[in-house]
């Protein structure tokens, strides 16, 4: 009910609506790498945008609409980017190390949804994980557990 308040007074005023995904927003610095992981070997396929959808709505309980923004988002941030720290060190301060495992599930999820592994995706994940903090092992463990579902 408040947020169609605010976008009434926003279309009543005139005023530019808030985003939703503002750049503390660790779904954003997330979505971001994913998006990044995508472009990597630049190559985009649709199934992998697809999975991207199904993965981030799944993750975060996302209507359609605001997946859509999120993506919009994160390929602007992403975009914008000079390197990974600034989204890996966001996610380093806000999830745990459960949380942050979970980023790397989803990284995998993305480059397995088009059936081939390019190595650009491989080390985009690799330089993820240790700016994360995630071991050797756990990504190892989280590649597997993917590629055997897929």
């Amino acid at each position: 009910m408040l947020s169609a308040l605010r976008d009434f007074l926003t279309d009543l005023t005139g005023a530019a609506a808030t985003p939703r995904f503002d750049v503390a927003d660790p779904r954003l610095a997330t979505a971001a790498l994913l998006v990044g992981v995508i472009s990597v070997d630049a190559e985009e396929h649709a199934t992998e945008f697809a999975r991207l959808r199904s993965v981030l709505s799944d993750a975060y309980g996302l209507t359609p609409e605001e997946t859509e923004e999120l993506i919009a988002a994160a390929r602007h941030s992403e975009e914008e980017a000079v390197d990974l720290y600034a989204f890996t060190a966001r996610l380093k301060r806000t999830l745990d190390e459960d949380g942050r495992r979970a980023v790397i599930g989803m990284m995998w999820e993305i480059v397995y949804a088009d059936g081939t592994v390019s190595e650009f995706e491989e080390n985009m994940i690799w330089r993820v994980a240790e700016l994360l903090g995630i071991s050797a092992r756990d990504r190892l463990a989280l590649k597997r557990s993917v590629e055997s579902r897929a």
